[in-house]
């Protein structure tokens, strides 16, 4: 059997030459219905590019980065991990690789951009999380390296971010938890640093007072995004003299690690305390009970971020490419009934 060539895909699915090359090569100028056709037709035949001959012509490594922060998610952090096969899935369909890269030490990470762009190791960057006044994203917004980031800083415009509406997103599981009669409700927030515990902060003081409800400081705690952080936040809330009824955590961990405690002193979930979580990980409907959130499409966040920054890549004078995405509320068990 002959190998398969650009010619003989071109001809099996009726589309040129060029635009199979391009729909192989990630451009985005191909829609998504023929890319997609192309790719099955070049799977069937076993297509292989010659990527180290693509790569002499384009001047390019076939290679996207995302830095992984000492102090940001990783691996098992299932938020991360779907974050991730998103990226990495969009990136394989454009036979492009994605390079994950650890900094020895949170004073290193900036370095490690230093080192990618000076070594012209990768062809873009992805971001994740970002913060208040972003170094990461002043740096590269003095480059010339196309960088996503999911999330949005300040002090930096004209620069392609994806975002999920956090004030929408909060407000619409605070209100939740205000219609079904609570009025003393904690707020176990992500660290301040991170931008978008602004918009969530923001989302859940703004409809309290609407709501002519108090925000009192004993109910707001500050944690780190994981079981751990949200286990200290409960333990600090439910030893008040006047506990919370419902607590609501900055992520699905957080609120994993709520429902834990409360679970340890005899309580139940949803009925002596609701419970609300952030972001709707693939185990927060299985969850004992199932976990109320705020869900945001982690994996097809991930390949937008993706397919961005290879558009970028492709066409480096194109505008910046912005979009906020609005949160869907989840409603389930943990949130309980109607209080009486």
């Amino acid at each position: 059997m002959a190998s398969a060539t650009l010619k003989s895909i071109a001809k099996a699915t009726g589309y040129s030459v060029t635009t199979v090359s391009r729909a192989l090569g990630g451009f985005d100028d191909v829609n998504v219905d023929t890319r997609q056709l192309i790719l099955q037709e070049a799977q069937r035949q076993g297509y292989e590019p010659n990527l180290q001959a693509r790569a002499l012509q384009t001047q390019r490594t076939q290679t996207l980065a995302l830095v992984v922060s000492m102090s940001g998610p990783r691996f098992p952090d299932p938020f991360f991990s779907e974050f991730v096969a998103g990226l990495g899935t969009a990136a394989a369909e454009a036979r492009f690789d994605l390079l994950l890269v650890t900094p020895n030490s949170p004073a290193d990470e900036l370095d490690v951009y230093r080192r990618l762009i000076a070594g012209r190791r990768v062809d873009g960057v992805a971001l994740i999380r970002a913060r208040f006044a972003d170094a990461r994203i002043q740096y590269l917004a003095q480059t010339e390296m196309p960088f996503v980031v999911f999330g949005r800083t300040t002090g930096v415009e004209n620069y392609n971010y994806i975002d999920v509406d956090g004030i929408a997103g909060q407000s619409a599981l605070t209100q939740h938890f205000i219609d079904l009669g609570h009025k003393r409700i904690a707020y176990v927030m992500p660290p301040r640093n991170i931008m978008f515990t602004h918009y969530r902060l923001q989302g859940f003081s703004e409809t309290m007072r609407r709501a002519g409800l108090a925000v009192s400081d004993d109910l707001l705690q500050e944690a780190e995004l994981n079981e751990r952080g949200g286990s200290r936040a409960a333990e600090t809330l439910l030893n008040l003299a006047l506990p919370p009824t419902a607590i609501m955590a900055g992520n699905d961990l957080m609120a994993l690690g709520v429902m834990r405690v409360i679970q340890e002193r005899g309580l139940r979930v949803g009925t002596d305390v609701a419970v609300g979580g952030f972001d709707d990980i693939p185990i927060a409907e299985h969850m004992h009970p199932g976990l109320t959130t705020v869900h945001q499409p982690i994996f097809e966040i991930g390949q937008q971020v993706t397919r961005i920054l290879l558009h970028r890549i492709a066409n480096p004078e194109a505008p910046a490419a912005t979009r906020l995405i609005t949160p869907q509320l989840m409603v389930r068990a943990s949130s309980g009934p109607q209080r009486l």
